[in-house]
């Protein structure tokens, strides 16, 4: 589990890391966090799509979003049962505490009047 969390991670990481740096031209003197450099992929990815430049990282930032949830998602499957016992152990509640569905048999009968 947590090498998907570092799959997922780390190229969010690098990614949101050279945009925000190129895009307000923060280069430390090398051409790849430039404004030119950020420009130019943007309008690539722009003609190889077919959409404004400028709407690329909108796009790209739902999509995360979207990922990010995904990934929860999945996590939260598969500790249902931790997270579950995690929350029935903070609200205080045992197994004992649920209530049982009575039995037909048990049932109490109502005399007509």
């Amino acid at each position: 589990m947590k090498y998907l969390l570092w799959l997922w991670l780390t190229p969010l990481t690098l990614f949101w890391g050279w945009f925000g740096l190129s895009y307000y031209d923060v280069n430390f003197g090398l051409l790849i966090f430039s404004r030119e450099l950020h420009d130019l992929v943007f309008r690539i990815y722009g003609s190889l799509l077919g959409l404004e430049p400028s709407t690329i990282p909108v796009l790209f930032l739902k999509a995360c979003i979207f990922d990010t949830f995904l990934i929860f998602g999945i996590i939260a499957f598969r500790k249902r049962r931790q997270i579950r016992a995690w929350w029935d152990s903070r609200r205080g509640r045992t197994d004992g505490d649920i209530a049982e569905t009575p039995d037909e048999d048990a049932a109490v009968q109502i005399p007509a009047e």
